[in-house]
């Protein structure tokens, strides 16, 4: 609620109380996230450019594997710029808003907007809640947070998909890694539980190629794409 406060002579003003501003930045980027979060770079380019949506290929999936694989060409650049950029604006967004508060809260801000980009890139709410598995936006987010928890992230993922081919197995090593990483960086809670969302979010899109590696025909990285 607001405070109400004498302003001399010339009335009152209404200053909002720290917890109250604190809410209505959780709020305010948690949307905003989101809403970046929806700009699919592979979803964008394939349906608006190509008019040919890639979740109509393949695996169905909107991410950059399915994109390279299907399309190819100088355009897999751009859905990796958007899903790259739409991840950098919302954490230094999210970070501004809340270090302007507090200093100390601008980590808690790079998780509550990775979370909320990552859901909007996962679930988007324009292209009917059918977006990709945020692999590419997901690792952005460890970049921006802490080169450390970058190294282990990114570091498995290149180690398991060169050795393997399997983009799905590093993909499963970066979900699953991003949250444990972050708990030996950042011991906090709160910093735990976002990490464990994120992370949790990444797996659980991947829980059909789990199937599929399990059943042993999950596709294997290829430098040829389909014609």
């Amino acid at each position: 609620m607001a405070m109400l406060l004498s302003g001399g002579g010339s009335g009152y003003i209404y200053v909002m109380p720290a917890v109250d501003q604190m809410v209505l930045a959780a709020a305010v980027t948690a949307a905003a996230s989101y809403f970046l979060g929806c700009f699919n770079g592979a979803v964008i380019v394939s349906k608006y450019i190509l008019r040919d949506d890639v979740r109509t290929h393949g695996s169905g999936n909107a991410g950059l594997t399915n994109f390279y694989r299907t399309f190819g060409g100088p355009l897999t650049a751009v859905v990796i710029l958007c899903d790259v950029l739409k991840a950098v604006i919302a954490l230094l967004l999210s970070a501004w808003a809340f270090s302007s508060l507090d200093p100390e809260a601008a980590l808690f801000g790079k998780y509550w907007a990775g979370l909320f980009c990552l859901l909007g890139h996962m679930f988007p709410c324009m292209f009917h809640f059918k977006g990709g598995k945020g692999i590419l936006s997901g690792g952005t987010i460890a970049i921006m947070i802490d080169w450390r928890i970058a190294l282990v992230v990114w570091g498995g993922f290149l180690i398991l998909t060169i050795l393997t081919r399997y983009v799905s197995l590093g993909s499963l090593w970066a979900g699953a890694s991003f949250p444990f990483i972050s708990w030996y960086c950042y011991p906090d809670p709160v910093i735990v539980i976002l990490a464990f969302a994120c992370g949790g979010l990444v797996v659980w899109q991947h829980r059909g190629n789990i199937k599929r590696l399990i059943q042993g025909n999950e596709n294997k990285l290829s430098f040829h794409h389909k014609k």
